[in-house]
């Protein structure tokens, strides 16, 4: 917008062009709570746009009817019906969810934390926090009933009042507005007649309280042509506080064009205090609450603002338009305010107030005028009010000045003092001001006044001000120079304070830099205290130290402050870094060796310093008598052995923790040290064994104790690991010590209870050991097995009492190899048998029997055995030893093998086999199944076929019968004969003898299961056609039937005609099955079942004639026999299946026919389909009707009236059109339509009021303005481009741009017009009508853009009159682009330069030569973005316009690279340094190495050398030794001079000196010679002078280069050479300086009186208490020059703090100090 307009509009983005669809973007479906989200509900989403990121889309697949987002976080609440939920999207988590009584008719959020919902009857608040729900606020008033639509609804900000907004239709087709204030308090409501409405907090002059008012638009409903107004009214003020805020009602300006219209929203901007009103038209309106006057009205938009929210940061307004989804944004332009309201609205007090509550530039003549009348006046109070109003405009020294100025009225305080109290009323002061009333406040003695203004940020904090609060006090100055920022001031106030603590953090944290040194020194002497807490505070600054450690630490040392030197080390040394060791080492060695050891110790103790020099620190621990000290800081085990020598004066504990620190190899040198000491150490040796075995390793330990023999030591050790070790050796070790000690018990515990040592080892051990107690033998062979070794062991050994301990106490289930073993030594029979009853039955039998069998001792065991069956044994061992005993002894084993039920047949059968098979059938019978393949076996092995028969039939097992029936071929292919003969062994002779129906059932399914058809129906016809229990069974001739369908399908047709009672549906769903396909045999089913006698039912039987004719023509595919069969039955299910059937074999017309007589429907749309296919319309329309009558379907009347389109039944078409109907008429009508039945599509369309489609109707039939007429009706964009594309081919111009400007209002349309007159030709026309458009109403940016584009292609003298006019509503790069292509250059500058695109413009200007202009050009290269161009225009004028180049220089100086330029000078050769000498003069300030080189060439190819004198002197940053060599040999003496004063700059004087020797200048040589101060060099000059006789030049030179000469050096040359008379002055002047300096030296060296004894004695003494043996303290350089530092003695060694990098003398900046004897 213009400057002078007091808005700023922008458009922020377009929601359409973000994807979001038009239908979404109006009210209801798209809110905006703040500045931060856009929510648009979608039909199956929810999309959201974050404002904040830039316009970022976030599409959620989200289905609600509502959503709207919470103004300050991510929480978003989602309605869909009457269900209400909250979700935080931050946490991905529902926080609430409710189902309100009635529906939300509108909603919003009231606060950060309270959703507000208004249903039909009443208003509802719901709190995000806690788990309440909604709570009913106030009742909807009569006045907004449910013919009302919510608008708006403000919640106020002391939550105390409410005001909700709707419209309904008013009379005349206008929009009432009411409103319901209600007061949460009082509980009561009031009826507003407006539109719109809001709270706002404002702040009043005069009032301490802000005031809470209300903001609404009044318009009466009543009475329409009265004017609207605004009402500005404070609400919920105490009264006891004062009358309430409350203005007249102000008349609003409403224009004569929009007297129906009415406002839509109101925001108010809380940081302005103004209010935004926008209306349905478009209009907006600004208010200034203050006064509620009206400061802007504007046309804005032609789009309804439908949704509107304030963005609280800077005032602005966002608002939305409906359906396009523009989201613009409207902001008060400050600049343009104030100027506007004089200019403009011509209210000066209103200007005033503004500029004065805002401080808006604009109002300066304004209030000098008021002021100065005022002051005429002598109103200084209103005068004073109007400089605290007037923002800054007045606010000056010199308004000061007049009030100070103005003689006070009697009994009146001072008219200054009243402006200045009027100004801390309205704010706070300046700087200036608040200096001006600080003086006469300070004079009267009244700091408490400045403290208060001070403390209510009432004044102006500077460093004057500070200086002016200093002398009365310290701490309020502080206050005002750390607001003040004046540093320095600060520090120092600190300092007299005495904070020292206090410096360095505020010095830090400001990045304040000052000379802590001296101040540290000053303090040193004087607080040594505040040194340390200064010194403390600069060590640990952010950033790192600011002082040297090791100089400050010298400087406390130096005044015997140990105390401190220790404090201040720790601090400083508290990080612990590996560069601080040497100081680290120094701390502990001052207060070891100066007397304060427990410091040390303690310091060690913290471990807060690591990096010392860990052996010296050790030694003087040693040195100490700290033993264990000195034990933690030696490494080399030999100083380790030493100090452990006095291990008794160290704590166990210690001891043993130190071993922790040792590698293993010290260990166990430390380890037998001390062992071989004695036995004094046995006990922490062992400890130390005890706690460090895994480091060191049990066998190493065992090795030290058992090579010092300490086997008691060895035992304890081992004692204390054996429980938890995993180490075999540690376990034989502790068995074997407690062997040798006696501890037989131990012994046994371990050989019980371990698991890790080695079993052999042990067992060998103690049976050469021989115990006399072998228990723990026996526990270790038992264990690991070794019972043979045992029992050979003690039974050699005459231990039998033990073997039987062994076998009845410890082992009983190894009695079988003690038996065993027994049995291989040949013991006694007897015994054994005694072992065996003593045992009893704990022996294990099934081992004990085997290997008495392996040995052929069985029936040794006999008694044994019996006596266990005789005690109830159930074991299967014991019964199948005794099994193969009787059966051996043939003692009965028939009569066992069938009465014993405790054997196992699979040990007996096997055992059997070779005996007797019939003995093993009868084991393997006995296993129930467990053994039915031995049993198979065996049966077909020895030819027992019946037996087995038998045995399958009775055990009705199919895994069984599937064992012996699945088919097996013999090697030449025929079937195995023992199959064959089992198979007739059951059907002879099994089978027959059953009379158990499960066992024929199992049978026959075993039959089935192994795929014997043949067999089978051999067996069922047995079965049930010769008569037997079976005959009727009715599963039997299912199967019967289904074999024979398997097997034999000619015996099918048989069964089904002899046999009656079977399952019919099954077996002929079987029968049609594609593996068998016996149709007729099915449908032979069916109609045999279908008959009366067969089923009762009607139902059932129509539901097998059904099936009957689905036979026929499903799978028969015998569509005439079927239609022969339903006219025999004629029922409707029978006709219905014929009709589905003949539809699926493409004979729709035949289908039509059954359906009709089946009168079924319900195939109606395939039956369309068919019929639409075939076009057999005529005999589908009694269909449809017969349809109709029972069915109400769109389909059917939509084919209906489809079929009378295509039979051309116009006038039948028009009726059912007309009447009541469920068709898509719009569906149908597009069919018609694409099928070109347009006579019959215009019907249609006409009936349903399609203007859209009817007009085009009108275009295919050539009814041109016809269709314009229907276009205009219908009003859409799409029908107007297709009538007008239409008129414009048939050359309907006229009617043709008609519609066209109907189109061009849309601006994704016009492209498409453009296209379409271009490609037709209608150049002219196509201009006309866009020269047409720019007089729409709603003209957009696209036609200014697009005629612009027309113009450059077709009316080219047109273009910059139209880019200059309607700048503003063009597309900048559209038009430019057009321009540049239709080679229009200054056009495109033009625009360029308007659209601030300046980079662009200076391409096009320096690209095209007519473009270019010198004025535009220089305005546009200072604004450039891209510093690239700047250069590219450097070379552009130095090709095109030299001349102007310094006025481009001039303009681009700031902004450019000088270096650089001066390259691009160079490059383009010396006449362009020569055309840029002017521009180089002007920025040589900045002293450029480029810059400087360029013009130092130019003055010397000028021969300009006084110049270049000036520009040496003053700029030095060039290459001044090449310029020297240049010049050196230049022909010009003064080119050659300035030569050797640069080599004299750059300290080259030798070659200075030279080039003067060969030019003679003598004077140059000599200052040379004595600026060097180089004693060499001016011996040499002088020599030279004697060689060349140049006597005066001798003298000269020594009288200048007095100090730098030696006297030998004089004397020497002037005897040489005879210059006596030139050399005696140097000599006078030497022999006086010496003097003095000897005297001088005599009165410092003199001694001193008696009187100072005393004192220097004390000192020395006081010196000597702290480890300082001389007497002397002083610091390295701080004595006489020349003298070392005195000797420490055996006290502390200062000679470490020598800084070599440092500041001599310590601290920096510290003044060296004489020691104490001067």
């Amino acid at each position: 917008m213009a400057q002078n307009v007091p808005i700023i509009f922008n458009e922020a983005l377009n929601l359409q062009q973000l994807g979001v669809p038009e239908t979404s973007i109006k009210h209801g479906l798209t809110t905006m709570e703040s500045d931060n989200w856009i929510i648009c509900v979608e039909p199956s989403q929810v999309t959201m746009v974050d404002l904040k990121n830039g316009g970022q889309v976030t599409k959620r697949n989200i289905s609600a009817e509502a959503a709207v987002m919470n103004p300050q976080s991510n929480i978003i609440a989602l309605r869909s019906g009457t269900t209400v939920q909250i979700f935080n999207l931050d946490a991905k988590q529902k926080l609430k969810s409710y189902n309100m009584p009635e529906p939300v008719v509108y909603w919003k959020w009231a606060n950060a934390t309270t959703l507000a919902m208004v249903t039909g009857t009443a208003v509802f608040h719901w709190s995000i926090s806690g788990g309440d729900d909604p709570v009913k606020m106030f009742d909807r008033h009569q006045s907004l009933g449910s013919n009302c639509q919510i608008i708006n609804y403000h919640f106020s900000p002391d939550s105390k009042w409410c005001l909700l907004g709707g419209i309904s239709a008013g009379a005349g087709g206008s929009v009432n507005g009411n409103m319901q204030l209600y007061s949460t308090e009082k509980k009561v409501s009031q009826p507003l007649q407006g539109h719109a409405g809001s709270f706002a907090t404002i702040k009043l002059i005069g009032r301490d309280d802000p005031a809470q008012v209300l903001v609404f638009h009044e318009k009466k409903n009543d009475n329409p042509a009265e004017p609207p107004k605004l009402f500005v009214m404070e609400v919920g003020r105490d009264p006891s506080k004062g009358p309430a805020f409350r203005l007249p009602p102000t008349q609003i300006p409403v224009p004569a064009d929009a007297a129906a219209d009415f406002p839509v929203s109101l925001v108010v901007d809380k940081k302005d205090e103004i209010a935004f009103l926008m209306t349905k038209m478009g209009y907006l309106y600004i208010f200034d609450i203050q006064s509620g006057k009206t400061m802007y009205r504007a046309k804005i938009t032609h789009d309804t603002v439908f949704c509107t929210c304030s963005q609280e940061s800077t005032g602005a307004m966002f608002g939305i338009s409906v359906r396009k989804g523009q989201v613009f944004r409207i902001q008060l332009n400050g600049q343009a305010l104030v100027p506007y309201i004089v200019s403009t609205l011509r209210d000066n007090d209103l200007a005033i107030k503004v500029a004065g509550r805002l401080n808006l530039p604009g109002a300066e003549n304004l209030y000098a005028a008021e002021f100065e009348r005022l002051i005429g006046a002598r109103d200084v109070v209103a005068a004073a009010k109007l400089v605290a109003s007037s923002g800054t405009a007045l606010r000056t020294p010199a308004t000061i000045a007049r009030f100070q100025q103005i003689p006070a009225e009697p009994g009146s305080p001072q008219p200054v003092f009243q402006y200045f109290s009027t100004l801390l009323e309205s704010g706070r002061l300046n700087e200036q001001e608040s200096i001006e009333l600080a003086k006469p406040v300070l004079q009267q003695g009244r700091p408490k006044l400045m403290e208060k203004w001070l403390k209510d940020d009432k004044l102006q904090c500077s460093e004057a001000l500070g200086d002016l609060i200093m002398p009365s006090d310290a701490g309020m100055a502080l206050s005002v120079y750390l607001r003040a920022e004046c540093h320095a001031k600060a520090i120092n106030c600190f300092v007299q304070r005495g904070e020292y603590d206090k410096i360095v953090p505020y010095s830090t944290s400001v990045g304040f830099k000052m000379d802590y040194s001296s101040m540290l020194s000053q303090l040193l002497f004087n607080n040594p205290q505040g040194a340390l807490d200064l010194a403390k505070g600069l060590v640990n600054a952010e950033g790192g130290p600011l002082i040297d450690i090791q100089s400050t630490a010298e400087a406390f040392l130096s005044s015997n402050r140990v105390q401190e030197t220790t404090a201040f080390l720790l601090e400083a040394l508290k990080d612990n870094k590996q560069e601080h060791a040497y100081l680290q080492t120094k701390l502990l060695e001052i207060n070891l060796i100066g007397g304060a050891p427990q410091v040390a110790d303690a310091i060690m103790q913290n471990g807060i310093l690591t990096h010392y020099d860990r052996p010296h620190v050790g030694k003087l621990c040693e040195k100490a008598g700290m033993w264990q000290r000195a034990a933690e800081h030696y490494t080399d085990i030999n100083d380790i052995k030493r100090v452990f020598k006095n291990s008794h004066q160290m704590q166990p504990e210690f001891v043993v923790e130190y071993f922790g620190k040792l590698n293993p190899e010290q260990s166990i040198a430390l380890l037998k040290d001390m062992l071989s000491r004695g036995p004094a150490n046995v006990q922490v040796c062992v400890e130390v064994a005890k706690k460090y075995n895994d480091e060191l390793g049990a066998k190493q330990l065992v090795e030290v104790f058992e090579q010092n023999k300490a086997i008691e030591g060895l035992y304890f050790y081992l004692g204390a690991i054996v429980n938890f070790s995993e180490d075999a050796i540690v376990h034989f070790k502790y068995i074997q010590a407690s062997c040798m000690l006696g501890q037989f018990k131990e012994a046994e515990r371990v050989c019980r209870d371990s698991n890790i040592y080695v079993p052999e080892d042990v067992k060998e051990y103690l049976k050469g050991a021989k115990l006399p107690d072998p228990r723990p033998l026996i526990h270790v062979c038992d264990r690991f097995d070794f019972v043979d070794e045992l029992t050979e062991y003690l039974y050699l050994n005459s231990l039998l009492q033990y073997i039987e301990v062994y076998v009845t106490k410890v082992s009983p289930q190894k009695t079988p190899m003690v038996i065993g073993k027994l049995f291989d030594l040949g013991a006694n029979e007897d015994f054994v048998k005694r072992i065996l009853m003593a045992v009893g039955t704990a022996c294990p039998v099934d081992e004990l029997v085997e290997i008495a069998e392996t040995r052929n001792r069985l029936r040794l065991l006999q008694p044994w055995l019996e006596a266990r069956v005789a005690t109830g044994s159930t074991e299967p061992g014991t019964h199948n030893a005794l099994g193969k005993i009787y059966i051996t002894l043939n003692k009965d084993p028939k009569a066992f093998l069938l009465n014993n039920m405790f054997y196992e047949p699979k040990v007996l059968g096997p055992f059997c086999e070779s005996l007797d098979p019939s003995l093993a059938f009868l084991a393997y019978k006995k296993g129930s199944g467990e053994c039915d393949d031995e049993l198979i076996k065996i049966s077909f092995d020895h030819g027992l076929y019946r037996d087995l028969a038998r045995y399958l039939v009775e055990r009705q097992d199919l895994d069984l019968w599937a064992k012996v029936l699945n088919k097996e071929e013999t090697s030449d292919g025929k079937e195995d004969p023992q199959r064959r003969q089992l198979i007739d062994q059951v059907v002879e002779w099994a089978l027959p003898e059953s009379t158990s129906a499960d066992e024929v059932s199992c049978t026959v399914k075993a039959f089935m299961a192994a795929d014997l058809p043949g067999e089978l129906i051999v067996l069922l016809e047995r079965i049930i056609l010769q008569g037997s229990d079976f005959s009727d069974n009715k599963n039997l001739q299912n199967l019967l039937i289904l074999t024979a369908i398997r097997a034999d399908g000619s015996r099918v047709a048989g069964y089904i005609d002899q046999l009656d009672n079977f399952d019919a549906k099954d077996i002929a769903l079987i029968c049609v099955s594609e593996s068998h396909m016996l149709y007729e045999e099915a449908y032979s089913i069916y109609c045999k079942f279908s008959k009366p006698e067969f089923m009762e039912n009607k139902e059932d039987s129509e539901e097998l004639q059904v099936l009957a004719v689905g036979v026929l023509v499903d799978y028969m595919k015998d569509l005439d026999r079927a239609k022969t069969y339903a006219s025999q039955v004629d029922k409707k299910p029978v006709w219905s299946k014929l009709g589905k059937a003949q539809l699926e074999e493409k004979l729709p017309a035949d289908a039509i026919e059954s359906y009709i007589n089946a009168e079924d429907p319900s195939e109606y749309v395939i039956v369309c389909a068919e019929a639409n296919e075939a076009e057999i319309y005529t005999e589908l329309i009694p269909y449809l009707e017969m349809a109709r009558k029972s069915l109400q379907e769109n389909v059917i009347d939509t084919e209906l009236i489809y079929a009378m389109a295509k039979t051309n039944k116009l006038t039948d078409l028009e009726k059912f059109v007309n009447g009541p109907n469920v068709a898509n008429i719009q569906g149908i009508g597009d069919r018609c339509f694409d099928e070109g039945l347009y006579n019959a599509a215009k019907t249609i369309f006409t009936s349903i009021n399609n203007n859209s489609k009817l007009a085009l109707c009108h275009i295919h039939l050539e009814e041109y303005r016809e269709a314009v007429n229907a276009a205009g009706k219908a009003n859409n964009v799409s029908t107007w481009k297709s009538v007008c594309f239409a008129c414009l081919r048939a050359s309907e111009f006229r009617l043709a741009s008609q519609c066209g400007l109907e189109v061009i209002k849309y601006p994704d349309h016009v492209d498409d017009v453009v296209t379409y007159y271009s490609d037709l030709g209608h150049f002219s026309h196509l201009v006309s009508l866009f020269e047409q458009g720019l007089g729409l109403e709603d003209a957009h940016i696209g036609i200014f853009t697009e005629l612009g584009i027309l113009y450059t292609k077709h009316v080219p003298e047109k273009v910059m009159d139209h880019c200059k006019v309607f700048f503003s509503k063009l597309n900048v790069s559209k038009v430019v682009r057009a321009c540049e292509r239709a080679r229009l250059y200054p056009p495109a500058v033009y625009l360029y330069m308007q659209d601030k695109q300046f980079d662009s413009a200076v391409k096009v200007m320096m690209d095209r030569t007519p473009a270019y202009n010198h004025d535009i050009f220089l305005e546009a290269i200072v604004k450039v973005r891209n510093a690239e161009i700047m250069y590219k225009a450097v070379q552009f004028y130095l090709n095109m316009h030299p001349m102007e180049f310094t006025k481009l220089m001039e303009v681009m100086e700031p902004h450019v690279d000088h270096s650089r330029v001066v390259n691009q000078l160079r490059r383009t050769g010396d006449w362009a340094l020569q055309v840029g000498q002017p521009y180089m003069k002007n920025v040589q300030a900045a002293d450029l190495t480029a810059v400087n080189e360029a013009l130092n060439e130019l003055y010397i190819e000028d021969e300009d050398y006084e110049s270049l004198r000036k520009s040496i002197d003053r700029f030095k940053n060039f290459n001044m030794i090449a310029l020297a060599q240049k010049l050196a040999a230049h022909e010009l003496l003064e080119f050659r001079r300035i030569s050797a004063y640069v080599y004299r700059c750059n300290k080259k004087w030798n070659q200075s000196i030279e080039l003067s020797k060969g030019d003679r200048m003598w004077k140059d040589c000599i200052d040379t010679a004595n600026e060097s101060a180089d004693g060499e060099i001016i011996e040499k000059l002088l020599r030279f002078f004697c060689e060349t006789s140049e006597k005066e030049c001798f003298c000269a030179t020594l009288y200048t280069c007095y100090s730098h000469i030696s006297p030998d050096v004089a004397l020497e040359l002037g005897w040489i050479n005879g210059y006596h008379n030139f050399v005696i002055p140097f000599l006078i002047q030497t022999f006086k300086h010496t003097h003095d300096r000897l005297k001088a030296l005599e009165q410092r060296t003199a001694p001193k009186d008696d009187s100072g004894k005393t004192e220097d004695e004390v000192a020395s003494n006081y010196v000597g208490l702290n480890g300082f043996s001389n007497g002397m303290l002083m610091l390295e350089n701080g004595g006489m020059p020349g003298m070392a530092p005195p000797a420490m003695g055996n006290g502390i060694d200062m000679s470490g703090f020598g800084v070599p990098n440092g500041v001599p003398g310590g601290v920096p900046g510290m003044q060296p100090q004489m020691n104490l004897n001067m």
